[in-house]
């Protein structure tokens, strides 16, 4: 679970494009409903152009998160901050996508008039069409038709670094975590085809991508349902044939998914990043039940011994969740020693969020908010330390890194291999010379801060 803005009123280069109507798009949630934004994106703009500034914007699309109490909030009161641009300035349509406009989707056309068009998580190729009869009638327009094989796919206009790019390998889930309500929101799972995977990156790479990284809900299913097995070991070696293609990350990988076969793929293919983000959500085999995981302790922690053995270099990332119902002291104690002892490289910690719709909601005790957000801060706390003492170990160490910003003064910006962009923080580095923005440089480490590191460019790599 992570949760971002990406605001994606960027400048549209080429010709003049004045006779054109304007449009600026933004995107909340997750990566995946990036993609979804940036699928939009591709198809706005062959009929608008693509302005920096809402002020200047015609049309504004906001595709919405409605996956807990924060996420909807934010997409409610983004909404509602961009139907102001229709009183004072030059927008004449605001359209509302993804999961809160699937979810909720009589509740928001009943209770906010601002909305012109509002469209479910899989009706993008009738965005243009919606616009265009919503600008000849005035007439408000809905569409929410869904269908659990349908894969949203189409060009796209990346709104990453023009080095990186998220790539969906699948949609939808069959996991029914009890807090979730992704299932109902998008469907059962289904992977995209090899081929049409392959075609995306090589396109992608074409265009300049080195940094590939896989999503969906469960990567780890890639391929069950298609294929009749997990395949998603096949998928990375294929992948990594693409000319142009360096790294290849993997995200949101199921614990007790993780195959054999697909750890000797990541610690034996150099082009894939020797990093797993795994969601365990807990440890506790009671909280672990009653969130209907699949995997227990014993497992996990016997499948992070397994792959920490295999990949000695590996860098473990993983999401927790704090105060489900039930969850006792003798459960969160479990869960602090657990993350004291396993050390994970990085760690991101959420509050438990009381989702209608899901079995969790109408679990017997409930934990006050007050408890939620103290064992929140206790866990941040727990890994702040644990992460200083690793990024103090790097010290002195030479990485590869992908070059992503430049600074000043010859200070640049970029991630190693054990950085996802956006949630795991960068390198500062220094270098003599000037550099290009998705190139790979050498830099050894100078300096530790809790989350990023500091250092110099020690020889350029290839």
């Amino acid at each position: 679970m992570r949760f971002k803005i990406i605001y994606v009123f960027i400048l549209t280069l080429g010709g003049s494009l004045v006779d054109r109507l304007k449009f600026g798009t933004i995107s909340l949630g997750c990566d995946k409903n990036r993609i979804d934004s940036e699928i939009a994106i591709g198809k706005l703009n062959k009929k608008y152009e693509l302005v920096n500034n809402p002020k200047e914007a015609d049309i504004i699309l906001v595709n919405t998160c409605g996956f807990i109490e924060s996420s909807k909030q934010e997409s409610i009161d983004t909404i509602l901050e961009m139907a102001k641009y229709k009183k004072v300035y030059n927008c004449k349509v605001l359209v509302v996508s993804g999961c809160l406009s699937q979810r909720y989707k009589e509740e928001l056309l009943d209770l906010m008039p601002e909305i012109d068009i509002m469209l479910g998580v899989n009706n993008y190729e009738k965005l243009i069409d919606s616009i265009e009869d919503f600008l000849a009638k005035s007439t408000r327009i809905s569409h929410f038709d869904y269908s659990d094989s349908y894969l949203q796919e189409g060009e796209r206009v990346l709104t990453t670094n023009k080095s990186t790019a998220y790539i969906r390998i699948g949609e939808g889930c069959n996991n029914f975590c009890t807090y979730c309500v992704i299932p109902k929101i998008r469907g059962k799972y289904r992977s995209r085809k090899v081929e049409d995977i392959l075609n995306e990156a090589r396109v992608l790479a074409e265009s300049g991508v080195v940094e590939l990284i896989l999503v969906a809900q469960d990567t780890t299913m890639y391929g069950i349902d298609i294929y009749g097995k997990k395949n998603l070991n096949y998928l990375l070696s294929e992948l990594s044939k693409i000319e142009g293609i360096c790294w290849l990350r993997l995200l949101y990988c199921y614990p007790e998914e993780i195959t054999d076969e697909l750890i000797q793929e990541i610690a034996y293919n150099p082009k894939v990043c020797k990093y797993i983000d795994m969601p365990i959500q807990h440890i506790s085999n009671n909280i672990l039940k009653r969130m209907n995981r699949r995997g227990r302790k014993e497992e996990i922690i016997n499948n992070i011994k397994k792959m920490r053995e295999a990949i000695p270099e590996l860098t473990l990332r993983t999401s927790i969740i704090v105060g489900f119902p039930n969850e006792t002291e003798e459960d969160f104690s479990e869960l602090k020693e657990f993350i004291s002892s396993t050390k994970f490289d990085k760690l991101g910690v959420f509050k438990y969020s009381q989702e209608e719709d899901t079995p969790a909601a109408l679990m017997e005790n409930q934990i006050s908010e007050e408890v939620k957000e103290l064992r929140e801060k206790e866990l941040m706390i727990l890994q702040q330390q644990i992460s200083s003492e690793i990024n103090d170990n790097k010290i002195g160490k030479i990485y590869e890194v992908i070059v992503e910003s430049y600074k000043e003064d010859g200070l640049y910006s970029g991630r190693s291999y054990e950085m996802s962009p956006e949630i795991d923080g960068e390198i500062y580095f220094k270098s003599n010379e000037e550099l290009t923005l998705g190139q790979f440089v050498n830099v050894k480490i100078t300096e530790s801060l809790e989350y990023d590191l500091i250092g110099v460019v020690y020889n350029e790599s290839c």
